[in-house]
């Protein structure tokens, strides 16, 4: 399994704006330190504004991110369930899936168990498990 290049962008966003709690970070800090596209970084920051991760406040001086949430109420399982689609494979998405044995299969099950255990993990986990103590 791997997760999309979003879900790890958001978590790396996440990590890096935890660990500066006293900074206002800009989209700019963030993309030259992990060398991620901007315009790419600014979609990830925008969601997770949206989701009420980040607060967001524009301006080249005075604005920047920080965190909206304390580091141990920002739960990484459910930011990866917010974020990445788990669509394994093509029959968890009944928009896309043409499988001709769907309806006699019983590896869907499995992976999907396996899905849920991956997640349950991910939940045990918050932000502030992640950062690093200074």
């Amino acid at each position: 399994m791997q997760l999309t290049m979003n879900t790890d962008f958001s978590l790396r966003v996440l990590l890096y704006v935890a660990e500066r709690p006293d900074q206002q970070i800009s989209t700019k800090d963030i993309s030259d330190f992990f060398r991620i596209s901007h315009n790419h970084l600014v979609k990830v920051v925008n969601n997770l504004g949206k989701l009420g991760y980040l607060s967001l406040k524009r301006g080249r001086y005075g604005g920047g991110i920080t965190l909206a949430k304390k580091p141990e109420e920002i739960n990484i399982g459910l930011v990866v369930e917010q974020i990445e689609p788990m669509i394994l494979v093509e029959c968890f998405d009944p928009e896309k899936n043409t499988c001709a044995i769907t309806s006699s299969c019983r590896l869907k099950g499995v992976l999907n168990r396996a899905k849920v255990n991956f997640v349950d993990q991910l939940k045990m986990t918050n932000l502030k498990d992640l950062i690093l103590k200074k």
